[in-house]
């Protein structure tokens, strides 16, 4: 994993994540945020954009990021009030920091950094849109591509600038071959259009996909995890 962080690095410097409700953006974004706080010199920057939903935000998770060396930002919100953590734009444009944007669901959280779009847009940004094949709006070519258009619309952001993540999973209880089949569900669906850049699965279901899939695998582990949901 730590080759696919350096390799990344080598070129880029903003990572945003974006893609519909529920596919585990927040749990990407933190583990990116994780894995590359020793491998660079520059200071990374994590922004949690998410004001559509009071759960599953990374900001539970800021502590564990802020022992990392990690800044974290983020806005309180006021009631729905879509508000927006200062230094967004002085950030995505420092060639010294590396910026890590965890973005809101669907078009509704994309909305937020539709501003940023010129940053958002350029060469040293790598954008990823998440899929996870079992979520309602990834069961076939219709709904991925009417989220994508929708998401991508919102954020201004160009789908030659996009990288696409598989994440399938149904929670904590995900099996390897829940993974796998659901990796391989929405490469047939898109296969016609875009290719899968990268698969992600829970660390401790690695051993199991490796050497099952030519997809380049990101070990996810769970950060974001409340007794109610071990249940």
């Amino acid at each position: 994993m730590e080759s696919i962080y350096r390799e990344l690095l080598k070129t880029k410097k903003n990572f945003v994540f974006v893609g519909e409700a529920g596919s585990g953006k927040s749990e990407i974004a933190i583990n990116f945020a994780v894995g590359m706080a020793g491998l660079t010199d520059k200071k990374i920057h994590f922004f949690d954009m998410d004001q559509t939903k009071p759960l599953f935000r990374s900001r539970d998770a800021r502590e564990i990021l802020i022992e990392k060396g990690v800044e974290f930002h983020f806005q309180d919100q006021f009631f729905d009030a879509p508000t927006t953590p200062g230094g967004v734009r002085e950030l995505l444009a420092d060639e010294n920091a590396v910026v890590i944007l965890d973005v809101g669901g669907d078009h509704i959280g994309s909305r937020l950094i539709g501003a940023f779009a010129p940053f958002l847009n350029r060469s040293n940004t790598q954008n990823f849109f998440v899929i996870n094949g079992y979520r309602p709006w990834s069961k076939d070519l219709i709904t991925i591509d009417g989220t994508m258009a929708r998401v991508l619309g919102m954020a201004h952001i160009n789908l030659e600038n996009v990288s696409i993540m598989s994440n399938p999973n149904v929670g904590v209880t995900t099996t390897a071959e829940e993974v796998l089949s659901g990796h391989e569900k929405v490469a047939d669906i898109i296969s016609e259009y875009l290719s899968i850049d990268y698969l992600c699965a829970m660390e401790s279901l690695c051993p199991e996909i490796e050497g099952q899939t030519e997809t380049p695998l990101i070990p996810i582990r769970l950060y974001l995890t409340y007794e109610w949901h071990q249940q």
